[in-house]
């Protein structure tokens, strides 16, 4: 029995517990500490406590500045999923004292907020980036803060119309926490979340490392294994489709490529045309082996779709595109609606095509390929036609609650 009571006195000092006695004096029953104390204890489980919530609330009316108990009520009404009230207690800690677990709480909670346009939303990732910077600033040790951050640009990142400052932001603030403190090497989240910036970023060596690394951190978790499968499935389709250019029949790829001309580079091809990026003048057809990677400015790319590839858990639609010398290239199309896509035979113009080269190797297997990534499909002409604005939808981050 001694050595169990010493074990539990050891857990609960780990989760920076005390022991409460069974049988306190009667006045200390009554003390904000002990309602503190005792509320904490009831309130360690996943769920929401009713008893440990109503100890927590008797705590802090008894002792107004207590942030501790601001916070840890905060965390419970988090759990219960009121998010409203949630932030209420966390912005109440603060108004005691500034302190760097109300300020990173805040911001998750911000980010989670239901309701709101897209400028209301836009406006609270703004104010979660700002309370995850001043956590970082009161202890720039703390790796927790610093992967608050990173994961606050992430949703910056994609409230922000994707900008790649944003994204470098969230990399830099993941490095930054592993740096700092060695127990971030060893957040699940952490190589979860970036491993999924990763992907959509088509670093898909580093995204498969992150989940992999998630995986052996956290066997019990379920999703990392199961997006690094779906990844490896994904890359492992779209390649032997490419080589294999849809597997569409020889006879039936000339007849298709028969009909392709230059009128089906549509609008591209006036001199008045204006590209996404403001540029004015019509575009110049290019061969898909002629594109230099990175931007090609002032060109475009035009083929026939030889096959659309559906994959679990897909971050961008993915065709394959045959041009007129029968050269095959993959093409990932993100912030599409659910509705949109594109089919065998169609005639696709991609404007001023992003050309990226990927060697890709993960455990015994190994990709190699070309693709154009094509950020909206609002940069293609589809048969002729541009794309109207029903055909994008912009990229989101989902949460999981009193968590990231």
């Amino acid at each position: 029995l001694s050595v169990l009571a010493s074990q539990l006195n050891w857990r609960l000092r780990q989760n920076h517990l005390s022991v409460v006695p069974l049988s306190p004096p009667e006045s200390y029953k009554h003390s904000a500490e002990f309602l503190l104390l005792r509320g904490r204890s009831l309130g360690v489980s996943p769920e929401y406590s009713t008893t440990a919530g109503e100890c927590l609330s008797r705590a802090v009316k008894l002792e107004p500045g207590l942030v501790e108990g601001w916070n840890t009520l905060g965390e419970q009404y988090w759990k219960k999923g009121d998010l409203t009230t949630a932030k209420t207690c966390f912005t109440g800690a603060l108004q005691q004292s500034k302190n760097k677990v109300s300020l990173r709480s805040l911001s998750m909670v911000l980010r989670q907020l239901p309701g709101g346009g897209g400028d209301e939303q836009g406006k609270r990732v703004l104010e979660s980036v700002a309370m995850a910077r001043q956590a970082v600033q009161l202890d720039v040790t703390d790796g927790t803060s610093w992967y608050i951050l990173g994961n606050a640009y992430i949703s910056l990142f994609f409230t922000c119309r994707q900008n790649p400052q944003m994204s470098q932001q969230a990399l830099s603030a993941y490095a930054q926490a592993e740096k700092v403190d060695r127990t971030a090497t060893s957040n699940p989240d952490l190589h979860f979340n970036r491993a999924t910036l990763f992907q959509y970023e088509e670093m898909f060596g580093s995204a498969l490392g992150g989940y992999s690394r998630a995986a052996a951190l956290d066997p019990a978790w379920e999703e990392p294994p199961e997006r690094e499968r779906q990844l490896l499935e994904y890359l492992e389709k779209l390649t032997t489709l490419t080589e294999n250019k849809g597997k569409v029949k020889a006879r039936r790829l000339r007849t298709m490529l028969s009909n392709l001309s230059p009128l089906a580079l549509g609008p591209c091809s006036s001199p008045q045309f204006r590209s996404p990026a403001g540029r004015v003048g019509s575009l110049e057809p290019r061969t898909l082996s002629s594109l230099t990677h990175g931007h090609n400015a002032g060109v475009a790319a035009l083929g026939k779709v030889v096959f659309s590839l559906a994959s679990e858990g897909r971050m961008a639609f993915t065709f394959g595109m045959v041009d007129s010398e029968e050269t095959c290239c993959v093409v990932m199309v993100y912030n599409t609606a659910d509705n949109w896509g594109v089919l065998i035979g169609d005639s696709v113009v991609i404007l001023e095509p992003q050309v990226k080269r990927h060697s890709v190797a993960h455990n015994d297997q190994t990709f190699d390929f070309r693709s154009i990534r094509v950020d909206s499909p609002l940069l293609l002409i589809v048969n002729g036609k541009r794309q109207n604005v029903q055909a994008q939808t912009a990229a989101s981050v989902s949460y999981k609650p009193q968590s990231e």
